[in-house]
Parts: structure tokens; sequence; C-alpha cells
């Protein structure tokens, strides 16, 4: 059933953008699906239709109707799913390298929310919409790792929150080209859509967001260095487009690395090994850490006894 909601604004938040400002007042609701609902026509004042960047005005009184959510037309998969810890609340997933994690235009199957459906029923979030049901955070197609899923928006919002404020720990491992002199070192550099190519992302100061990526080297082999890399953001593409940025980019990136692909690894070389959160609901700390898979070890046997890759 819809719900609405009424705001009527203080002095003090006057001057606000509209999304912003509901999207504090409701913990429960994404500001991205609060602009989703805007857009939509969902927020009045005086029964006219508000854009989202409208600033708000001390004393305006904004209607504000949440619909009701949209029935799935993703079918639940009986994929098999490599499930690392689960609750109520929650559970935590280590995907494989070439799964892709939720439905888009003409890939409709076969996804990692297709497998959540069937094993999870009803019980996913709903404030990502009705194609990400239950996806806190995401990692690329080739990329390997440990994912959460919220089963409420309870627990949504409070995973989320922790994304927002940095608090949530991600560690990846990667194999990357070239020799890294330094064994440690911080790149921060501002990331969006690359203004030459809208298909990807690149370091830009033009409507792009800031991005911060540690690594540490665990290994060298010549022509290429094993690493650990620790995300205080997650920018999309973000440790392909920063490590490519410094000159080492992942090995196997047919987007970011040098135009010869390492066809054996089948993309990137990357793989989320690590993450830590504050559970929303029981506040205990969790963290897991997942086994490199095979196709990376396998790359790490061949490029340790120098053989051609």
């Amino acid at each position: 059933m819809a719900e609405k909601y009424t705001f009527k604004v203080s002095r003090d938040s006057a001057g606000e953008r509209l999304d912003r400002y509901i999207a504090e007042c409701l913990d429960t609701v994404t500001r991205s699906a609060v602009q989703k609902i805007i857009d939509g026509g969902g927020a009045l004042l005086n029964g006219e239709a508000l854009d989202k960047k409208y600033k708000i005005k001390a004393g305006d009184e904004i209607e504000f109707t949440v619909p009701d959510a949209k029935p799935l037309d993703v079918e639940g998969e009986n994929i098999p799913l490599d499930i690392v810890y689960e609750d109520k609340d929650l559970l935590v997933v280590n995907k494989p390298k070439g799964m892709v994690v939720h439905p888009a235009s003409g890939n409709y199957s076969g996804t990692l929310v297709n497998a959540l459906l069937y094993h999870c029923g009803d019980s996913l979030s709903g404030i990502n919409g009705v194609l990400r049901p239950g996806i806190v955070h995401r990692i690329d197609k080739n990329t390997s790792g440990l994912l959460i899923v919220a089963k409420n928006d309870l627990a949504h919002t409070g995973l989320a929150a922790q994304i927002k404020n940095h608090s949530f720990e991600r560690a990846y491992e990667a194999v990357v080209y070239g020799n890294i002199k330094e064994d440690k070192g911080t790149v921060n550099q501002p990331v969006g859509r690359s203004p030459k190519d809208r298909k990807k992302m690149a370091v830009t100061f033009k409507n792009s967001k800031n991005a911060t990526t540690h690594y540490e080297v665990i290994k060298r082999y010549g022509d290429f260095t094993h690493i650990r890399c620790r995300l205080e953001t997650g920018r999309t593409h973000q440790i392909r487009v920063h490590m490519a940025y410094i000159g080492h980019p992942v090995a196997g990136d047919d987007v970011y690395g040098p135009k010869k692909v390492i066809k054996g690894l089948s993309g990137q070389c990357l793989h989320a090994k690590m993450i830590g959160f504050v559970h929303p609901i029981t506040g205990q700390y969790l963290e897991f850490e997942s086994e490199l898979p095979e196709y990376f070890k396998d790359f790490i046997k061949k490029i340790s006894y120098g053989k051609d890759v």
C-alpha cells in the first residue's frame, strides 16, 4: 500500500534541495529512490508537482507519496550460491567471475538477482527498485568475490549509511601490469564518466566524485605485481580506473588495460576478498574473507614460473 508523508519545512532547512531534504527525513528511502519518486510526480506543494532540484522554503508543506512496490518481472532461478553468511536480515555471497549482479536490458536471466530470488523468495529489500532487490552495492561481472545482500529495507538502509560514511570495510586483491616500485601508496583522484567515452569511467574533474584507493604490494613477479587494495569510496570501476591512472592497469582488463588482452583471464584479475561492517540490526561487527578463486591462483602460478600469458 502506498505511504503518504507530509513535511513542514523549518527555517533551519530552508534552501536545501528537495530530494536531499526528503531523503534525510525518511531514513528508509535512499536519495536515488526519492529522486525517482519525485520525477514521477510524487512530491507536491499546493497540489503542484515539484522538481527534485527545487530549493525548499520555510513554511512549505510538502506531500510525498511512496508508491506501492511494483511486481518484479524477473524470475528466480535455481542457480547455486556460495553463501558465506546468512541470517534473517542479510546474507554475504561469494560471487563467481562472469556472473552479472542484476538484470539489465537483454540480460534478464542467470544473474545474482535471479539466484537470490529463488533462494530468498520475497525476503529481499526493495529500496533499490524491482530489478535490484536486496542489492546494497555491486561488483563488476568479471570481478569475483564478496557481496552483501539486504533482506529488508531497515537492514539495507543501515548498510547503505555505512557505505556512505566510509565505515564499510572493503579489501580487494588484484594482479596489475608492471613492477610497482613503492611497497604501498594511495590514489586520491576523482572518478566520473569519461568525457571521451561515456561507456567508460575515468579520472576527471568534470561531473565526478572524490575517490580514494589505498594499495600495498603483496609480491612482485617481474612484469606483474600482486597487490591488495582497500577502498575508502566505492565508485564504479574505481580500482580499475585508479590503477590504470598510475600506469599499472589490472591484468586482463579489456577496458582500461592494454589493447593486447590476456584472453586466458576472461576479464580483469580482481577479487573482492574482504568485507567488514556493523550488523545494521544487532550492532555486532562482522568481517568475512574469501579464498582467492582458481582463475586467480592459476594466473599467479603462471607468472611466478615466467610462463607466457
